[in-house]
């Protein structure tokens, strides 16, 4: 058989695993509640690793190989201000959040969790956030899709919109019937599909370049600095680099698993259960773009596919060093970074549809269970159906915009996320004020090259929030009314049971 016959097969197996466990997921799914958070069954592990696979999407395999492989291990200062960032969300956020959640109305989206915890009688807040979700997000969507048509053309030479149309048809499906439960036990199995390939390729590279000794004689004579982390370097850029970890206070798609745990207490072993994934894959993925350095310099006939770049450094050592089944299984692991981050957000969105959006312009009106999970799944098809029109023409101008999400989600949500949890007095106008500066502040901020450049627009955005959220709270602030009375209970409670 062709090796490229064998890089079909795994993926083939790759999809009908996908494909069945949406189907398993399918059966656990009696209610709306089910479809969006689980009936909050997750075990540890299953957050854990399913919080890391939506995370870290394609960056995690080509991007981040790829920049060191240019710069060198300077550019790791973005991994180790994500890891630092995942650390304190497990610590601090994860166990608040889940017991106050369930306190606070049984919530089940951020956007309803921000809704019952400040008394927003109005549901502005809700309306907000529920919208930004679905803004970012289906731009989040559409760039995942792209991703995978992108895939299929250079991996295989195939069409762009068959490669496109078959990623997005396979995570949709799984997704539209598995909802919640389908999305994150997908996520466990490609978390550890990524996290296999980034060990055994790496290991597999550093025996063909002659162990340490070879890799570190090869690489400074190619890249003299390559090794340091602070080479090219200033204090501000590190800051800016390291600052991406702010990021995940706000990341509804991460932040979401926390809400599914089983109990607040779960959140401790899940903290190591995926800090230890995260670190372990991170690892990875910088040792292939630092042995590359030295496995392509020692082997001048072999070419990187992506030279500009060089995000094609994984994918093309493990075509290189694998056999072709196993280096399908690797494309599978690339697959499976897009398709993981991809499920993820198309069931935020779907909640804020069904949960917040609907639910608010029905005046409140409780849905049966059968109409609850229809209109999930209703969601899922609507968003995915906008996202893939999007996505059609891959030089979509749409795309550029997906970089300031990460940013708007952190600087919008991740400040009332932590006040919410940590100070009783935050208002609904005062998180609103917050939010909405926070998002401005990012995009005017981000669109300035000078800004932007000067520091990532994640930093101001963050403290402008605070800031905005702090003054107009205080100012707005009700000591004596009933409804502060309630707020002070449910935090009480929530206190109690996240210890």
């Amino acid at each position: 058989m062709s090796n490229t016959t064998y890089q079909l097969i795994a993926l083939a197996i790759y999809f009908a695993a996908m494909v069945g466990i949406g189907i398993w997921a399918k059966s656990k799914n009696k209610s709306l509640d089910d479809y969006v958070l689980g009936g909050r069954s997750l075990s540890p592990t299953a957050a854990a690793l399913s919080a890391g696979a939506s995370d870290m999407s394609g960056w995690l395999l080509m991007g981040l190989p790829g920049a060191l492989y240019i710069t060198g291990l300077a550019e790791a200062w973005i991994a180790i201000g994500l890891t630092i960032g995942a650390w304190l969300n497990w610590k601090f956020v994860a166990p608040r959040l889940r017991a106050y959640t369930e306190v606070s109305s049984n919530s089940v989206t951020v956007p309803s969790f921000f809704h019952n915890r400040l008394r927003d009688s109005r549901g502005i807040i809700r309306i907000f956030a529920a919208l930004v979700i679905l803004i970012f997000f289906t731009f989040y969507v559409s760039s995942g899709m792209v991703a995978g048509g992108v895939f299929f053309q250079s991996s295989f030479g195939g069409n762009y919109h068959t490669g496109m149309l078959l990623v997005a048809g396979i995570t949709v499906a799984y997704t539209l019937f598995g909802g919640f439960l389908g999305a994150t036990y997908t996520d466990v199995v490609q978390g550890l599909l990524m996290l296999t390939a980034l060990i055994v390729l790496p290991i597999m590279a550093l025996i063909y370049v002659g162990g340490f000794s070879g890799l570190e004689s090869t690489i400074e004579s190619v890249n003299p600095t390559a090794l340091s982390l602070f080479a090219g370097t200033t204090l501000l850029g590190i800051l800016s680099s390291a600052a991406w970890g702010l990021g995940y206070f706000g990341q509804p798609h991460i932040i979401v698993r926390f809400m599914g745990l089983r109990s607040a207490q779960d959140a401790t072993a899940g903290r190591r259960i995926g800090i230890t994934w995260m670190v372990a894959t991170l690892v990875g993925a910088m040792s292939a773009g630092l042995i590359g350095i030295a496995y392509f310099a020692r082997h001048p006939e072999a070419t990187l596919t992506d030279a500009t770049n060089a995000e094609s450094v994984f994918l093309d050592m493990s075509q290189i060093l694998l056999h072709p089944l196993l280096a399908g299984f690797v494309l599978a692991a690339v697959l499976a970074a897009i398709m993981s981050t991809l499920s993820s957000q198309l069931i935020v969105c779907s909640s804020a549809l069904a949960e917040d959006l609907y639910k608010l312009t029905s005046g409140g009106k409780e849905l049966s269970d059968a109409k609850g999970l229809w209109l999930g799944r209703a969601g899922v098809l609507v968003v995915s159906i906008i996202a893939g029109l999007l996505a059609w023409n891959p030089d979509s101008s749409v795309l550029s915009l997906v970089s300031f999400a990460w940013a708007g989600f952190g600087a919008a949500f991740g400040p009332i996320v932590i006040l919410s949890l940590y100070w009783r007095k935050l208002t609904a106008a005062g998180a609103v004020a917050g939010m909405v500066a926070g998002a401005i502040t990012v995009f005017v901020w981000g669109y300035n090259e000078v800004l932007s450049g000067y520091m990532y627009e994640i930093v101001p955005g963050f403290l402008v929030n605070l800031l905005f959220a702090y003054l107009v709270s205080v100012a707005t602030y009700k000591g004596d009314s009933a409804a502060t009375h309630e707020i002070n209970e449910e935090f009480d409670r929530a206190v109690e049971l996240s210890r």
